[in-house]
């Protein structure tokens, strides 16, 4: 059953009494569904002689009420859920189809919870957004207050230097050893705050210097060194790269990653800051590595096509992956380590990834994703499979392809990956080479770049 409403065709489909594998359902929950239509014959009869659905349908209810896709209707939008269909005789009471009803009112206020981080992005389900270039563009105040309620990522980065201080400075030099610690990209002050949380809990001793470039956030820091942290925190109003330090330091925090791990120049920005860390010092993270992941969604090709943008095809986005499918697991793509010990320091990066998939679909791009270690076992990750639990700071981020590529069961997406520098500016490029070849998208970063 098909309906087509502004450039999208909507799905209405059928449930059946032997439900398919998880793959198939996945396939088809990854449709903009505008309808489930459930046959009377699928409900069981409980000992009151009302309906009910087994497990494996309860499930499927489940998630079909999280399926929500927008209309666009005269220049408005709005946010439609999944329509429940009941079709068939009544066979269960005498209430006729109201006992249906009422038994699907019942699921819908009984469904699972939210978790924090199904919270956090409601509102955001499909919504493409520009990544951002803190390098060029200074951060909004209300971008930080998002970040910074993040009751995960700081938690994380306090054990990692927690566990570091422990490590570099045994308990018989305590009261002496003052490790030198920077913040590089300080914000308004989380990661200092985390940090000095940190040297407590270890009974260590810290001196902080708080570097910053943007001078909105620095008028923060001063407030917090005056109320706060007083001489302990040196701010530091200057670019990393660009800073020369009067000492060096033992450890440098720094939370410059984006969606795809490196995609706000991270590996540049702390190559440019490694100089002022002593030999033997400690980069908290000191890996991160980006993933990948084919996935079909007409929602969101609908999406990218319909962005003003002449060349939307040929830009990644950050967007909450909601009506999509997830074609295979992702693969690890670019890797970066700090600190950078390679005798000629070369960002530049390509990977070939090969995807088997299971069965018949169409690909729409790619997901990306990143894990990073910040220290030892301490770690932050996005990925679908090992996502930190509760973590929302980052979205994924999404490649699209200009064309959608149909695919058999058997067949393998081969997909290739450039990261490029020209000491300007930095960019992605990618093409589809299998089955299929496809244009090489955004080339020479005619379309998208990150400015230096």
């Amino acid at each position: 059953m098909l309906s087509l409403l502004s450039n999208y065709l909507l799905l209405a489909i059928e449930v059946g009494a032997d439900l398919p594998g998880s793959n198939v359902i996945d396939r088809w929950l990854g449709e903009p569904i505008k309808a489930a239509i459930l046959p009377t014959s699928i409900f069981l009869t409980n000992k009151k002689g009302f309906p009910v659905l087994s497990k494996v349908h309860q499930r499927l209810i489940f998630r079909l009420f999280k399926v929500t896709f927008t209309l666009e209707v005269s220049e408005m939008q709005s946010v439609t859920l999944v329509q429940f269909v009941i079709s068939g005789s009544h066979h269960h009471s005498e209430k006729e189809f109201c006992s249906y009803l009422q038994y699907l009112e019942y699921l819908s206020q009984n469904r699972p919870p939210p978790n924090a981080y199904e919270m956090f992005a409601k509102g955001y389900e499909d919504y493409l957004q520009s990544p951002l270039q803190p390098l060029m563009d200074n951060l909004e105040s209300q971008t930080y207050e998002v970040f910074e309620k993040d009751p995960v990522k700081y938690s994380q980065y306090q054990q990692a230097v927690y566990k570091c201080l422990l490590d570099r400075v045994p308990e018989e030099e305590k009261e002496t050893n003052t490790q030198i610690l920077m913040v590089l990209g300080a914000g308004r002050g989380p990661l200092v705050n985390a940090s000095i949380r940190a040297a407590k809990q270890a009974e260590r001793l810290i001196k902080v210097y708080a570097v910053e470039k943007n001078p909105n956030a620095v008028i923060t820091l001063e407030g917090w060194r005056y109320e706060e942290w007083g001489s302990q925190v040196t701010v530091v109003s200057s670019d990393m790269r660009e800073w020369n330090p009067p000492e060096k330091a033992d450890i440098i925090v720094s939370e410059l990653l984006g969606s795809f791990g490196d995609n706000e120049l991270s590996p540049e920005c702390l190559d440019g800051a490694q100089h002022f860390l002593k030999e033997g010092g400690v980069s908290i993270p000191g890996e991160y590595t980006s993933y990948l992941a084919p996935i079909s969604s007409s929602k969101l090709y609908n999406e990218v096509r319909a962005c003003r943008e002449k060349a939307q095809f040929e830009m990644p986005y950050v967007v909450r992956l909601h009506n999509f499918h997830q074609l295979s697991n992702p693969l690890p793509c670019f890797i970066f380590q700090h600190p950078n010990k390679d005798p000629v320091i070369d960002n530049n990066r390509y990977c070939c990834l090969k995807y088997n998939i299971k069965l018949n679909t169409v690909l729409h791009g790619f997901a990306g994703y990143f894990q990073t270690v910040l220290y030892k076992d301490v770690t932050l990750s996005i990925c679908p499979e090992s996502h930190s639990p509760g973590m929302f700071s980052w979205f994924p981020i999404l490649f699209p392809i200009k064309q959608p590529i149909p695919l058999k069961e058997g067949d393998t997406v081969c997909v290739r990956f450039w990261r490029c520098n020209n000491g300007k500016k930095v960019w992605y490029e990618w093409a589809v080479t299998s089955p299929i070849c496809s244009a090489i998208h955004n080339p020479t970063g005619r379309s998208y770049t990150i400015g230096l």
